[in-house]
């Protein structure tokens, strides 16, 4: 399809390694134990990913693990009760209340929060069903930021 304020069509493809190339200078064992190690450290999953990318040098992993890092990390016992983009979200919703409480007439703020609080319904709704979170959790922005606090 051809682009809208001009005849050319662009170079719309998949950028992604071969295998062989992703596997090139890594080590299966190697990687698994920079994982682990970085796990211990109580570092979340997104994060321990982009030290692999930068640090380590280790683009995608399913090609040199064989599957994801979540899985992984689920194996190897890491796994938290509360999934790590909710998680996210649940942190960036309890800034924004804090926020809003200093700063009562910006509304701007409590837009966002609220775009922000229907994402994680959204997610909640989701994970209930898929079996990651109990059939009776709910959102609540006091348990919220008690959860926030001790992670």
């Amino acid at each position: 399809m051809a682009r809208l304020h001009t005849r050319r069509h662009g170079k719309a493809k998949s950028r992604k390694p071969t295998d062989s190339e992703a596997k090139a200078g890594a080590d299966r064992q190697n990687v698994e134990d920079v994982i682990v190690a970085y796990a211990k450290q109580g570092i979340r999953p997104a994060m321990i990913g982009l030290k692999l990318k930068q640090e380590h040098e280790v683009g995608y992993l399913k090609p040199v693990l064989g599957k994801r890092l979540t899985v992984l990390l689920k194996e190897k016992g890491f796994r938290s009760e509360i999934p790590s983009d909710m998680l996210d979200l649940m942190r960036k919703a309890v800034n924004m209340r804090r926020h809003i409480t200093a700063n009562h007439n910006d509304v701007h703020n409590k837009t966002r929060l609220q775009r922000v609080e229907s994402k994680i319904w959204r997610l909640g709704k989701y994970y209930r069903s898929a079996g990651r979170l109990p059939a009776d959790w709910k959102y609540d922005p006091e348990q919220a930021a008690l959860i926030i606090k001790q992670a």
